[in-house]
């Protein structure tokens, strides 16, 4: 069970009440909590947070991927008041002001190569909606207005607004919203673990060749990659993968997006994923880690090429929002940067990745284990019926081995992550980015057990 902290013990309060009432929670089976609890979390401190009862849970998973610098930070907190003290809010539609200047001039000075424009939005999706506007204006402002389509990768998702949603490839999420924004393609993902039938490593990138080919080269307006694609659990590139899709971009006209809203700032050891993999692309969508969450804040960061003919005569790009480069998530963002580099934060996750991922790789001893896999502190274990075929489990086992066990178990037992089924079935663990061996320690302390019991329960066959 989780320790209890007695600092923030609580007697019962109206909080259940009034969520199940008037809260309507993000991605939730809200009838899930009909007969059940709502975990109330209320407090963090570094790798761990405490609900409204006084349990401690590791947070395993930086609350989705976002809080690197761990919590509680009163000093990032603090950077923020002190901005609203000085300047709370003003817009950033043909006004600057001093915090966004300086985190536009930090962002471009730790980003690759020539990306030194950036505009900034208030989160993920509205980054990788921005990035799909800038690449359509781009070809349009240089003679090429029929190239609207964008091609993305199955099971990988980019968002949910109704652009980035084009690009995400999960079934389930596109349907209840179609017709979507059209032009959205789709291609392979990089999951070697499962190959499909007949195809080599090498097929895998030029399947994006293939088609830009089908659809026409002078329809094509983009292709947008995660670093390691989350959906579908970690999945990483083959060498040599994102080399080529340079090369492909390039032969096409085609501009390359390289989504990091998870892979930046240290997730994978590096400020950015696209530095990790050495490629160079023409935008970066970001955010999460951005502020490690302590304020919401995303960017869409350019190349001076694509800026270029958005800075002539009376073009502009069309776009914005009210609290894209808001003065204090801009100083909250300068902060957490700061931290990140006066404690080396991204050489402790390269000096640490290595633990972890062997933490995880020995959980292989168990049977329902059938890939460990990821980078940096962004890994995954998928589940299997059998190893040795990669058999998985139906739709209605996945239901029941996560949502019926696992999700439920996991957080009894004190600890945050996600169990998901979005492809096949995974685990995915993405801690703060300042946890180390005692953290993974106390991963494996519930993993282990809690895997152990999903094996009997899923009769699953021992080796």
């Amino acid at each position: 069970m989780p320790s209890i902290d007695e600092a923030v013990r609580t007697e019962p309060s109206t909080l259940q009440e009034t969520a199940r009432r008037h809260l309507w929670m993000h991605f939730t089976r809200m009838s899930a909590y009909d007969d059940a609890e709502i975990p109330v979390i209320v407090r963090g401190a570094g790798c761990y947070v405490y609900d409204e009862h006084g349990n401690r849970y590791l947070d395993g998973l930086s609350s989705l991927f976002c809080v690197n610098i761990g919590h509680g930070r009163a000093d990032i907190a603090q950077a923020g008041a002190d901005q609203a003290k000085e300047l709370g809010f003003f817009t950033n539609w043909s006004y600057a002001h001093p915090p966004v200047i300086e985190l536009a001039a930090k962002v471009a000075s730790l980003a690759p190569g020539d990306l030194n424009r950036v505009f900034f939005t208030s989160g993920g999706s509205e980054a990788v909606e921005s990035a799909i506007k800038l690449a359509r204006q781009y070809h349009k402002l240089t003679g090429n207005p029929n190239k609207t389509k964008l091609i993305a990768r199955e099971v990988a998702y980019h968002g949910t607004s109704l652009g980035a949603l084009s690009a995400t490839g999960i079934t389930s999420l596109r349907q209840p919203f179609e017709p979507l924004t059209p032009g959205g393609c789709h291609v392979v993902n990089t999951n070697t673990y499962r190959m499909p039938s007949g195809f080599v490593v090498a097929d895998l990138v030029e399947a994006i060749a293939a088609r830009i080919e089908f659809e026409g080269p002078d329809t094509v307006a983009a292709v947008i990659l995660e670093p390691v694609q989350n959906a579908g659990g970690c999945f990483v590139p083959p060498e040599g993968y994102f080399q080529r899709v340079r090369e492909i971009c390039d032969e096409y006209n085609v501009v390359m997006i390289s989504d990091e809203v998870i892979c930046s700032w240290g997730r994978l050891g590096e400020w950015f994923g696209a530095q990790r993999y050495d490629y160079q692309p023409d935008i970066i969508t970001t955010a999460k880690g951005l502020t490690s969450a302590y304020a919401p804040m995303g960017a869409v960061i350019a190349s001076d090429r694509i800026a270029e003919p958005f800075m002539d005569g009376a073009n502009s790009f069309t776009h914005g929002f009210t609290f894209g480069g808001h003065p204090v998530c801009a100083a909250v963002a300068l902060a957490n940067i700061a931290a990140f580099e006066r404690e080396g934060i991204l050489e402790h996750v390269r000096e640490n990745e290595g633990p972890f991922r062997a933490m995880l790789e020995s959980l292989r001893d168990i049977a329902i284990v059938g890939d460990v896999r990821g980078a940096g502190y962004f890994q995954a274990i998928e589940l299997v019926k059998d190893r040795t075929t990669h058999e998985s489990f139906s739709d209605a086992e996945s239901e029941m081995l996560l949502r019926g066990f696992l999700s439920v178990e996991l957080y009894r037992r004190g600890l945050i992550c996600r169990a998901d089924d979005r492809g096949d079935p995974v685990i995915q663990l993405s801690p703060p980015l300042i946890s180390g061996p005692q953290q993974f320690e106390e991963i494996e302390a519930v993993l282990r057990p809690v895997l152990d019991e999903a094996t009997e329960r899923m009769h699953v066959h021992r080796d």
